[in-house]
Formats: structure tokens, C-alpha cells, sequence
């Protein structure tokens, strides 16, 4: 376990409110992309979902998690902060959510999935140098791989960046973890040099009134 990343998203999470009782439709559970609620696709970008096996890879506090579950689908979900565990545990104690390392888990594993997924969470945080082959490895043939996070913030700062987390204490030091920018046509090509074929990026716009949109990528294990 990264100990270090752990403490980051811990304070993370203890910060971050947690999923609305309902959306604007009233649903209970629904999928979001975006980090704008109510907005963007749904989870049909994972594929057909009746009865699939499917990996939530850094799941958070189970939002999407939860959904899935809801619509059928046999859904795991990994995090590696202990308090995100603990809130999704304590809002749905029917979901399968287990502490770990996104890599950790991928890397112990013996069965495949239809599915794996990932919405502001390990994809951004993990060298896809060491993420990609483990996903790709995990994956059914057919199977479908899609992650979301923010595009770049700066033009030309690709690559490991530096994202800090707050302590809401005054006078604490924040904590660092390392994401990974890249703009869509980057992914794009990681993507298909991991293996994975039928690629598309875009991204999403954001809803009247923001500025920042959601990159978002997918692609697929060949058969």
C-alpha cells in the first residue's frame, strides 16, 4: 500500500461531500462522467452492462459503483484512501469495495472483466506505463477500458504533474500526489500502443456557466 498517496486521499475525502441523495430526475443512483452533476453521458459508454463483471478503479466514496450494481452488473470497486472506503461501505454495505492500490489489485487477480472504468480516479494517478498492461491483461476479450479527469490546465505540461490536497486544519502542510496529463489525441495513442483498439477521445463540455470541461477516453481489448 502507498502510504503516502493513501493520507493524500484521505484528506481528500474527508473534505468531499458525498453523492446527492437524487439527481434532477430523481433517480436514486445514476453514472456520471463529468464532474459536473446531472451532465454528460451515462454508463452506456461501458457497453452492454446486463450481468457483466465490472472494475471501478479508484471508486471513491461508490456513486457509480452503486449504479451499476443497481442496473445488474456484478461491480467491484477499489480505493486506496481508507476514508472513501468507509463512505461507500457506509451508504451501500452491499457494494463490493475493497482498499487497495488500483495496480495492486489488477496485479493479484486471476479472473477477467467486461469492464473496467475509472471517473477522476486511478487513471489520472497512475503512471500508465506500469496501468495500461494491467488493465489490458484484466480485460475480456471485447472488453471495454474508459477513464475520465480534467483535460490539462496548462498548455504544453504534459505528463506526471503534481495535485495538492488541502488539510482543512489552518497551519497543516498539504499533501501531493502525481497525475497524469495528457490532451485527448496524447491518450489517444497511449491507448492504442498499450493494445487497445476502437479508441475515441473528446471532450465533454461543460455545462453552461463553467469553463473547464472532462476529457474523456475509451477503448477496447481486441478479440
Amino acid at each position: 500500500m502507498r502510504e503516502q498517496d493513501a493520507g493524500a486521499w484521505d484528506v481528500w475525502g474527508a473534505v468531499r461531500p458525498g453523492r446527492k441523495e437524487a439527481n434532477a430526475a430523481g433517480a436514486a443512483t445514476w453514472f456520471n462522467w463529468t464532474q459536473w452533476p446531472d451532465h454528460g453521458p451515462d454508463e452506456k459508454v461501458l457497453g452492454d452492462l446486463s450481468g457483466a463483471r465490472i472494475l471501478d478503479l479508484g471508486c471513491g466514496s461508490g456513486g457509480n459503483l452503486a449504479h451499476l450494481v443497481a442496473l445488474g452488473s456484478e461491480a467491484v470497486g477499489v480505493d486506496i484512501s481508507p476514508v472513501q472506503v468507509g463512505k461507500a461501505r457506509g451508504r451501500w454495505p452491499h457494494l463490493d469495495v475493497r482498499q487497495q492500490a488500483a495496480e495492486e489489485f489488477l496485479a493479484a487477480g486471476t479472473y477477467d472483466f467486461s469492464a473496467v472504468y475509472s471517473v477522476f480516479g486511478a487513471a489520472w494517478f497512475t503512471d500508465p506505463a506500469e496501468l495500461l498492461p494491467l488493465v489490458h491483461a484484466r480485460l475480456a476479450p471485447g472488453g471495454v477500458y474508459a477513464f475520465s479527469h480534467n483535460p490539462p490546465a496548462l498548455s504544453g505540461c504534459y505528463g506526471p504533474q503534481a495535485s495538492q490536497m488541502q488539510p482543512p486544519e489552518k497551519g497543516v502542510e498539504p499533501m501531493y500526489v502525481k497525475r497524469w496529463d495528457y490532451e485527448a489525441g496524447a491518450w489517444a495513442e497511449i491507448l492504442r500502443q498499450a493494445g487497445f483498439t476502437d479508441v475515441t477521445t473528446e471532450v465533454i463540455a461543460p455545462p453552461e456557466g463553467k469553463r473547464t470541461g472532462t476529457l474523456l477516453a475509451r477503448g477496447v481489448r481486441a478479440s
